[in-house]
């Protein structure tokens, strides 16, 4: 991967990554990284307690349900649950975090940051997954672009 940013390179190392925010419909940003993250590979766990299954996927409550370890999580739920998935993803060792978010506040909070740090959890704050994982389609590499021309890209 060229040209990306060495958190992120780290985040897309691992293999096993969880994607909460998944969503039964089709309006979560959630669903299209998890798409996006298993045809690319990866062990992709969808979290969502209240879907058993997502497009056929077993779907986990919490990121305590995930049998063995994870590499990363991707959070793109709403601000407010933001800190929660922290505290989930803190009891499990070795994880990384992506708060999703293109424009807008996306799915970071103040305090899931704050968590992330307290815990010395390596985050990523903002950005998308689609915005790097190859083959990135136009119109994430457009938006790739226009963060990184206003300095917003995650580093």
């Amino acid at each position: 991967m060229a040209n990306v940013p060495a958190s992120i390179a780290e985040f897309l190392k691992g293999r096993r990554i969880a994607v909460a925010g998944v969503s039964r419909g089709s309006g979560s940003a959630a669903n299209p990284i998890f798409h996006k993250l298993r045809t690319s590979g990866y062990e992709v766990f969808p979290v969502n307690p209240n879907a058993p299954q997502i497009e056929g996927v077993r779907c986990y409550p919490d990121l305590a349900s995930i049998p063995s370890s994870l590499d990363g999580v991707v959070i793109a739920t709403h601000p407010r649950v933001a800190a929660d998935v922290v505290g989930q993803a803190a009891e499990r060792p070795g994880v990384r975090v992506w708060f999703h978010r293109s424009f807008g506040q996306g799915s970071v909070s103040p305090e899931a940051v704050q968590a992330c740090e307290r815990q010395s959890i390596p985050c990523i704050v903002g950005g998308c997954p689609l915005m790097f994982c190859e083959p990135v389609d136009f119109g994430h590499r457009c938006i790739r672009a226009w963060l990184r021309w206003r300095r917003q890209l995650p580093q």
